[in-house]
């Protein structure tokens, strides 16, 4: 996106914009909760460090979607919570914004050569959908709609992409093919 991006509020109201059109125009998803979940996401992950947050508990980073849930496994409550959310996050992120990166993501070599991101994606959404008391209540039915229509947000996500990439195209466009002055 470049230089259209002056900073964070300009980002949120680009990712808003594209998101909002994508999911209530194109895909007829009237759902204002799950669009701003949607764009929160895209805000939080702009930043390497957000999508690579999980760390184990002597505070390695934890990289493949295998590591992450057996940590969560291992994990109690909040933490517990936490980490099913952002391996949903996780998911949805890599499977709609950016699927070619799923065929380094799940290399032979990794230890998500076997792990179906759609189905963790849903069950790990599920997962921390169940705790639902406060602070995580207002939360918990957005999660499970994440759960539940996790195919269509991926789908969507896709959309807000191409829809990044035409404008980016439609930006440079104009300057790329000026007429030469002779």
């Amino acid at each position: 996106m470049g230089p259209v991006v002056a900073n964070g509020e300009s980002l949120r109201r680009i990712f808003a914009a594209t998101t909002e059109h994508t999911f209530e125009i194109d895909l007829g998803v009237a759902d204002p909760p799950l669009i701003e979940y949607l764009v929160d996401l895209l805000i939080r992950f702009v930043r390497m460090d957000a999508i690579f947050k999980v760390r184990d508990t002597v505070g390695r980073r934890l990289e493949d979607v295998a590591e992450m849930m057996m940590e969560a496994e291992q994990r109690q409550s909040k933490p517990q919570r936490e980490i099913y959310r952002h391996i949903g996050d996780f998911t949805l992120f890599w499977s709609g914004v950016y699927p070619e990166a799923l065929s380094s993501l799940k290399a032979p070599d990794r230890r998500d050569h076997l792990v179906d991101y759609f189905q963790q994606g849903k069950r790990s959404y599920y997962l921390a959908s169940t705790f639902d008391q406060k602070p995580y209540d207002q939360e918990a039915p957005i999660l499970r709609r994440l759960s539940d229509e996790f195919e269509l947000c991926t789908y969507g996500l896709n959309r807000v992409r191409s829809l990044w990439q035409q404008e980016a195209t439609s930006h440079r466009a104009p300057e790329q093919s000026a007429p030469e002055q002779g």
